[in-house]
């Protein structure tokens, strides 16, 4: 952030269209942006849209220039739509672009790539809120207004997407492949410290730790007792933990007994999903990849994938990303502005204005317009009132 010469404050983002309904979604963010960037009058946005797609990466064989990381070191936040096409398989554009966002270290004009030390943290943070927005309708039976409002803290960093392991007698009937899940006691204290500040800062002030304990003998153990141990210095959070399969049940039976849920890398990625989708659509909901220590860009995204099949056609769902540029909005430190653009979000959605995968018949466009006029509506009402104060 720098302030501009009528001492307006300038946030510098990088925005990653990417893929398939990424580069709709994210042309919409922008549009939002800029009507809340008007209407407060206090701050900027520099917006370096950066071409870094599969497209790129079929043409150039890259998804990152070399310059790239010294262009993202310059800002102040990450909006990142979508990555995935048919035409490159799915683990070439995920360890190529998201992956490396996430963890690559960038200071002092340096390029580190991680192993995690205690001075190197980059988005080691997932944090995904969950909940039903006013006008959607759960999947859920007798899920009633308020039982369903979760947040989960994924660690970000460690886990089965540490790209340990490998290959060995490649294309034979003796092809061996081993997967290593990679965890430390700095990552996971980092994490559960991060999840029991969020849960104590939540009125229920409740925190679920999901693991696989029982199975997975040495890191998901590690998990727990670094769990329990850190339980101890916030006595006024209430704590539980779950097998992550018994998870799934409760999550779908009994949504009310939980608010805050701490989990791991890959556990944490298939529990936010069916949480998404237990809460009406994947197509609403947002993501944060945070670096705590600010030392590095934080990244926000919508959680629903590049979806290839309906790109193109205007009738993607931008409620997720609208719902992750509020979070982006609110890590820069603009509240007031989250504070609009959720409110905005949550009445163009009680009002009916929906896309298809939402039982609606708008598309893309109208449901960007209806936020952009809610938000001028609400920032009128709330300036009118200010004014008479």
């Amino acid at each position: 952030m720098s302030p501009t010469q009528n001492g307006a404050r300038t946030y510098k983002i990088a925005s990653i269209p990417g893929d398939g309904i990424g580069i709709e979604i994210t042309e919409q963010a922008i549009k939002v942006l800029r009507t809340i960037e008007v209407l407060f009058n206090s701050f900027t946005f520099d917006i370096d849209t950066l071409d870094w797609s599969s497209k790129r990466y079929l043409e150039q064989g890259e998804y990152i220039p070399a310059d790239g990381w010294q262009r993202l070191r310059k800002s102040d936040a990450i909006l990142f739509g979508a990555v995935g096409s048919p035409a490159v398989p799915d683990d070439i554009s995920l360890w190529n672009l998201i992956l490396p966002l996430r963890k690559k270290v960038i200071h002092s004009g340096l390029l580190y790539q991680t192993p995690l030390t205690a001075n190197q943290l980059t988005q080691y943070i997932n944090l995904r809120p969950i909940r039903i927005l006013p006008g959607l309708s759960a999947p859920l039976k007798n899920c009633a207004d308020g039982d369903l409002d979760w947040i989960f803290v994924r660690e970000n960093s460690e886990g089965e997407y540490s790209g340990q392991g490998g290959t060995t007698h490649d294309d034979t009937p003796n092809t061996i492949a081993n997967e290593v899940a990679v965890f430390t006691s700095v990552g996971i204290e980092r994490t559960m410290r991060f999840a029991f500040e969020v849960a104590r800062g939540r009125p229920r002030k409740k925190l679920t730790m999901v693991t696989k304990s029982n199975a997975q003998r040495y890191g998901m153990v590690l998990w727990d007792k670094i769990f329990y141990e850190i339980a101890k210095e916030y006595p006024d959070v209430e704590t539980d933990k779950m097998l992550v399969d018994a998870m799934t049940v409760r999550m779908v039976l009994k949504p009310k007994t939980l608010d805050t849920i701490v989990t791991t890398n890959l556990h944490g990625d298939i529990l936010s999903d069916l949480a998404a989708a237990l809460a009406g659509s994947i197509g609403v909901a947002a993501s944060s990849s945070l670096d705590p220590t600010r030392q590095n860009p934080s990244l926000f995204e919508p959680i629903h994938g590049s979806a290839p099949d309906i790109a193109g056609q205007g009738i993607a769902n931008p409620i997720g990303t609208f719902w992750s540029t509020a979070e982006m909005l609110r890590w820069l430190g603009e509240d007031a502005a989250a504070d609009l653009l959720m409110t905005a979000i949550q009445t163009v959605t009680a009002s009916g204005i929906k896309t298809r995968d939402l039982g609606g018949t708008n598309d893309l466009i109208e449901v960007t317009e209806a936020v952009i006029v809610e938000l001028e509506k609400s920032f009128s009402s709330v300036k009118n009132y200010k004014s008479r104060m």
